[in-house]
């Protein structure tokens, strides 16, 4: 996979000492983070998006009808929210990547309050301390670029420094 200006350019087949032909893909699974090739350095968010909707029906048909709208909520901060945002602290995501997420989130919550309507759900929400995912990105990129900034690796601070700039341009 290539990431950079010419990453769609046809390449000859890399071959292993032991012959074997290495494939060329459109994206490869790190850290459980799928980065996409792309001009730029980009991530996927169909398989956090395919995960988090696993995960939040996996508890939703055990207990969502059961239990009250606060503790489905707390389940979904605690168990689904974290598989929905799993490395994007460390990936720039764009304005329609980040309403994907926020419509798959805004879909959950339609669901525990047994709503069409976005604003119950923001009324909810609000109520019950749920940020938004824009919100929940930044704040954990926010804590992200921090332990990088106070790492004691020498290279670490510089690039931290670094993204602090595509930080601000983020918040801004």
């Amino acid at each position: 996979m290539r990431v950079g200006p010419r990453f769609n350019a046809k390449c000859h087949n890399i071959i292993t000492a032991e012959g074997h032909v290495l494939p060329w893909v459109d994206n490869i699974r790190y850290l459980g983070v799928y980065v996409t090739a792309a001009r730029t350095f980009n991530c996927s968010i169909h398989n956090a998006k395919r995960s988090f909707y696993r995960a939040f029906n996996a508890i939703f048909g055990k207990v969502g009808r059961v239990a009250s709208e606060d503790v489905v909520m707390d389940l979904l901060k605690t168990k689904c929210l974290p598989i929905l945002y799993y490395g994007f602290e460390a990936c720039t995501l764009n304005k329609s990547q980040i309403h994907s997420l926020e419509f798959a989130l805004n879909s959950c919550l339609r669901k525990i309050f047994n709503t069409r309507s976005q604003d119950v759900v923001v009324e909810c929400t609000t109520m019950l301390n749920c940020l938004s995912v824009e919100d929940s990105l930044l704040k954990r990129k926010c804590k992200f670029m921090s332990k990088l900034g106070s790492s004691k690796n020498l290279l670490i601070p510089a690039f931290a420094d670094d993204a602090a700039g595509e930080l601000s341009l983020f918040q801004g």
